[in-house]
């Protein structure tokens, strides 16, 4: 698994690569809010784009992430998503936390 960063002004793009588990969630979890709470975006985007497998740790990377934003008065979006992966995040309730979106197909 692997996270890359991306940064404008006011925002930070998160693009995810490979396998979301407990082990991987936690290291990828740091490196998103060190950067969050050092630019104080007012958007985190979420990119599961390249994830080939999550369990319940992206729920919870999703819900940390959310919860952290909004202590800074920022919002966040998760896009890119498998159509699967979107469904499990849908039933979670991960809608009313931001806006979610399923990856389109090209």
């Amino acid at each position: 698994m692997s996270a890359k960063l991306e940064y404008t002004r006011k925002e930070i793009r998160v693009y995810l690569d490979g396998e979301i588990d407990h082990h991987s969630a936690s290291l990828i979890r740091t490196g998103i809010d060190d950067a969050v709470i050092l630019r104080r975006p007012k958007l985190l985007v979420l990119d599961f784009s390249e994830v080939s497998f999550m369990d319940s740790s992206a729920i919870g990377l999703v819900m940390g992430r959310y919860k952290l934003m909004k202590t800074h008065g920022g919002e966040i979006r998760v896009e890119g998503l498998s159509p699967s992966a979107y469904k499990v995040m849908k039933l979670a309730g991960m809608e009313k936390l931001g806006e979610i979106r399923v990856k389109e197909l090209v």
